[in-house]
């Protein structure tokens, strides 16, 4: 099997692009799935619990 520049390179354009195409949608499904709305809403609201004075 010979294996030229243009083979690698039109293999990882076509390939990655699925992957990243893919991933996004993992994420995305993730983000947006109904059973991690109370984890998101305790991480929104947590960033500001103790931070509500200034830094002595």
């Amino acid at each position: 099997m010979d294996l030229d520049h243009q083979t690698v390179v039109g293999f990882a354009k076509s390939w990655g692009l699925i992957y990243l195409l893919v991933l996004a949608v993992g994420v995305l499904a993730y983000t947006f799935w109904p059973k991690n709305k109370k984890r998101f809403d305790r991480a929104k609201e947590s960033i500001l619990d103790k931070d509500d004075k200034p830094w002595n």
